[in-house]
């Protein structure tokens, strides 16, 4: 039998380092691989739950690093899109989630047709990325402001430069996390989850950041930047739930 093709995708995009071009090692001992293990059981969860046949899985990297202007993994989310877009046809919607390597990845792959939104996670944003492939795009990063790794200052200024080129831009900082993730991980998972499900209408985006997205292009990069604990507050429970704004009033 056919498996009729999915209604929407998530393509995951795990870290990396700067250089190196041998492959990622096999299964477990791809680390930054498995470190996202836990976001696509959860954006599983969250979409199974709301009744959406939604495809979840990780983009493979023919290399370990970025490695310059060859920026390998970049074309490798490009071949997974492409993919995707044979098989399921050019209405598929595709929200791409990153970290830190896969995120710069992610927004650079955002130009493509399928893609509507990126959640890129501690993400690595050089200031000299481009951008104008984001017009049209939501964008959402999260950062720590304890990242040793990456930018959290970097992130901020991407979202203000994508904004002012056409795209609708959002970050959230989460407050003593890091780059890894390992603090605060039931926190970053939840919020993830609820961003890409969001973006992708299989939920609904925490009101402050539809409120961050909707901005004018003018505004300032402080104006569309969230504070997790101040702004956002992730429901309790040990599954991914919807937010509520300060006021307590759920979303």
């Amino acid at each position: 039998m056919t498996r009729r093709p999915p209604s929407a995708a998530v393509l995951v995009l795990h870290g990396g380092r700067e250089n190196g071009t041998e492959p990622p090692p096999p299964g477990p001992l791809n680390l930054p691989g498995v470190r996202m293990r836990p976001f696509v059981r959860a954006v599983v969860r969250a979409t199974r739950a709301a009744g959406e046949d939604v495809l979840v899985t990780q983009v493979r990297y023919a290399h370990r690093g970025w490695n310059g202007t060859r920026a390998d993994p970049f074309h490798d989310a490009v071949a997974a899109l492409d993919a995707l877009r044979e098989q399921a046809g050019d209405e598929l919607p595709v929200v791409l989630l990153g970290h830190s390597m896969g995120a710069r990845a992610a927004l650079r792959a955002a130009g493509h047709p399928l893609v509507r939104g990126v959640v890129g996670l501690a993400p690595w944003c050089p200031p000299g990325d481009p951008v104008t492939q984001l017009a049209g795009r939501d964008i959402v990063l999260v950062h720590s402001n304890r990242d040793r790794t990456t930018s959290p200052q970097a992130s901020q200024s991407l979202t203000a430069r994508a904004r002012r080129a056409g795209a609708r831009t959002c970050m959230v900082t989460v407050r003593g996390g890091d780059h890894a993730m390992l603090r605060r991980a039931a926190v970053w998972h939840r919020l993830a989850t609820g961003l890409v499900t969001g973006l992708l209408g299989s939920g609904s985006l925490p009101q402050p950041v539809g409120a961050a997205l909707a901005l004018p292009p003018t505004a300032e990069a402080t104006e569309a930047t969230l504070d997790l604990d101040l702004d956002l507050d992730p429901a309790p429970g040990p599954g991914p739930g919807p937010f509520q704004d300060r006021t307590g009033t759920p979303r």
